[in-house]
């Protein structure tokens, strides 16, 4: 007997969701990016970079963690 395989769907935008709520969490805090920069110990330039929607930069889960934690959200907030 063979199990069905459900089909998944996947968000193809991820990036696009993960910088909106890095950017939506960020302001709710109170934090520029500057802050958030210097609070996971990256550039200010760089967070601007992930925050734009102009830029297609992808990052590393180690700085999605950096940020989640810095922000006071769980990781999944930040992909929802």
């Amino acid at each position: 007997m063979t199990k069905k395989v459900e089909q998944l769907q996947f968000d193809e935008n991820i990036y696009d969701t993960i910088r909106r709520n890095i950017k939506k969490y960020r302001k709710e805090k109170g934090l520029t990016s500057a802050q958030l920069a210097e609070m996971v110990g990256l550039s200010h330039d760089f967070i601007r970079q992930i925050e734009s929607e102009k830029v297609s930069y992808n990052f590393s889960v180690e700085t999605f963690y950096k940020i989640s934690v810095a922000l006071g959200v769980s990781l999944d907030k930040l992909i929802e």
